[in-house]
């Protein structure tokens, strides 16, 4: 399936957005996913299904000063 992600768009074959962060290899902490144009809590990134065309919006927090 493709989604976009980041404005690029990919081809994938897993379902979910759980799948999906450890196929970007995303970090455990330190990063946000929205999904058209919604934040969502790591917590329901398993039940969240990814459907062909997704608007998915990878956000990773910068820390210092």
């Amino acid at each position: 399936m493709k989604l976009n992600v980041n404005n690029q768009e990919i081809e994938t074959q897993v379902t979910n957005l759980l799948e999906l962060a450890g196929e970007l290899g995303l970090p455990d902490k330190g990063v946000a996913i929205a999904v058209d144009r919604r934040v969502l809590p790591r917590g329901s990134w398993e039940e969240c299904k990814l459907t062909e065309g997704m608007q998915i919006l990878v956000i990773n927090a910068v820390f210092g000063g």
